[in-house]
């Protein structure tokens, strides 16, 4: 038996699990940190460093507590984080500002001077990650930071990811040359890969602006995945968090990425990330370039596979805004969705209100609806919301298999599917395969299993999983919603296509609306 603590920081809050090697989770705390915004910049997303800290600390004592625990039976931490959420810092690894958030989308321009320039000089990365760098990605927003503090740029020494500032952080690593890099993090994110030697050349860097210059060696050091340790509980953090000193700490890795694997993914298996956005987790022994999808890389969800990483840039975010107009809670408003039957609404919503993370990969876009007339509600736009963002992920799983990713089994992980049942019947029936939902919270798991790993508990991922993993609840596909999702998905995945590439050809659209209309109004006698 060996106890451990798994770390998940989420958009708003930090989530430690205390975890039995036997017993499964025996306590949990939640602790919330503000999150920055601007009314006048919409762009604008951004975390303190000492705020995740103060957060953590208070967190893992009172999972301490909830578990009925001594803190010295803690064996390990391990801790997983948005991405890409970037600091930068100083020689003393101190931060320079606060995170970048990963929903900080204020490096749009970066991004697109990044894409240019990659395919321009043909660079085999960018090929990796969809064949467009995106606004949310690390180097767009290091360059935009780099821009726009000028008076800072001399105290500049590196930029890390959350994950391992973090892990950095608790292990008292103050020299930014010493700090593991996560491969996963770093893979998905900064167009990393062993496979050219690392990151983009210096060459490449320094092109697309001197500012760039030397930030290759600034990034350097050792890169790894979490099957490694990235160091030891430092004494001050020891103290801080209530737990023993010199226990280890593995590389850390993005949220999404432990997630899938704490909701059991398995190769064969997609597992979406169902929460504020949704992640779309996949592994694979081999894997080939996908398209539109924004990262494929090796060791990244699990250090033995190659990860395949893609994703909505908004889901609950979109119900919450939905909800919000409205003067409501989303719990208040999904009330009686359950009644609503497949197309029932009459509305067709694609889900770019945050723009398009995969496959278009346009933050320019923005939410349609199509369908109004003078007596839609508000639930209605709710349900057919989550129509749209069920259409969206099987346009995201259709472009993975064609490209030689397996799609067996279809888990819905994440916060939202616990308690929205509404969901995970939409999916299954759009997707038009069973669906399964973990029986429990499966956040800060995939943490627990790592932490399991580096305690040295159990020697594979997949001895981890057995242990840990939660049972599925599991949501079949209805046959008469099937039917009506074949009729709407193609009217979806014609409008998503015209509508959100910029040079797309002529497109017929007049059979749309009259055809989501027919389907409705059949729906409402049936």
């Amino acid at each position: 038996m060996a106890i451990v603590a798994g770390v998940d920081f989420g958009t708003l809050s930090v989530r430690v699990s205390i975890v039995d090697s036997t017993r499964g989770r025996l306590g949990s705390a939640v602790e919330n940190y503000p999150l920055h915004r601007k009314r006048e910049d919409p762009d604008f997303a951004t975390q303190a460093h000492q705020d995740h800290m103060r957060a953590l600390a208070a967190a893992t004592r009172k999972a301490v507590t909830a578990a009925g625990i001594t803190s010295d039976e803690v064996q390990a931490v391990a801790l997983d984080t948005t991405g890409s959420s970037v600091v930068p810092v100083d020689r003393q690894m101190q931060p320079l500002n606060e995170y970048y958030l990963w929903c900080d989308h204020r490096a749009k321009k970066e991004a697109r001077e990044i894409t240019s320039l990659a395919h321009a000089d043909g660079l085999e990365a960018i090929e990796w990650c969809g064949g467009v760098y995106s606004h949310e990605w690390g180097f767009a927003k290091l360059l935009h930071w780099l821009r726009n503090n000028p008076e800072k740029r001399g105290q500049f020494a590196s930029a890390f990811e959350h994950c391992d500032m973090v892990a950095a952080t608790l292990c008292g690593i103050t020299d930014p040359k010493n700090v593991k890099r996560s491969v996963c993090a770093m893979g998905h994110k900064w167009m990393w890969n062993s496979k050219w030697g690392g990151l983009p050349p210096q060459e490449f860097l320094s092109k697309l602006d001197p500012l760039l210059d030397g930030v290759r060696e600034k990034l350097d050091g050792e890169y790894a995945t979490s099957d490694a340790i990235a160091g030891y509980l430092s004494a001050h953090w020891a103290e801080k968090l209530g737990l023993r000193e010199g226990i280890p700490v593995p590389v850390g890795a993005f949220d999404a990425h432990w997630d899938a694997l704490g909701a059991g993914c398995r190769e064969g298996d997609v597992v979406n990330v169902v929460g504020t956005s949704t992640c779309i987790i996949a592994m694979a022994k081999k894997a080939e370039l996908v398209p539109g999808v924004c990262g494929v890389v090796p060791g990244s969800v699990h250090p033995q596979y190659t990860g395949i990483e893609a994703g909505l840039s908004a889901t609950g975010d979109i119900f919450e805004a939905i909800a919000r107009r409205a003067g409501v809670k989303v719990s208040e408003l999904a009330k009686g969705l359950e009644s609503y039957r497949a197309g029932q609404a009459g509305l067709l919503r694609l889900s770019w209100d945050n723009g398009d993370r995969t496959v278009l990969v346009n933050p320019e876009l923005g939410g349609v609806t199509l369908g109004w007339n003078l007596v839609h509600t508000a639930q209605d736009e709710l349900f057919a919301a989550i129509e749209g963002t069920a259409f969206h992920t099987r346009i995201i799983l259709e472009r993975m298999a064609e490209h030689g990713v397996r799609v067996d089994r279809v888990i819905n992980g994440g916060g939202i599917p616990q308690n929205n049942p509404v969901l995970n019947q939409v999916y299954a029936n759009v997707l038009g395969k069973p669906v399964l939902v973990p029986a429990g919270m499966p956040t800060s798991l995939g943490s627990g299993i790592f932490a399991m790993l580096a305690a040295g508990v159990f020697k594979t991922v997949e001895e981890a999983q057995d242990a840990l993993c939660l049972d599925h609840t599991t949501f079949e596909p209805q046959a008469d919603a099937v039917a009506i999702y074949e009729r709407l998905y193609p009217l979806y995945r014609k409008v998503y296509f015209a509508l959100g590439t910029r040079d797309a050809g002529a497109v017929a659209l007049g059979d749309v609306l009259p055809e989501i209309r027919k389907i409705a109004a059949e729906q409402q006698r049936s």
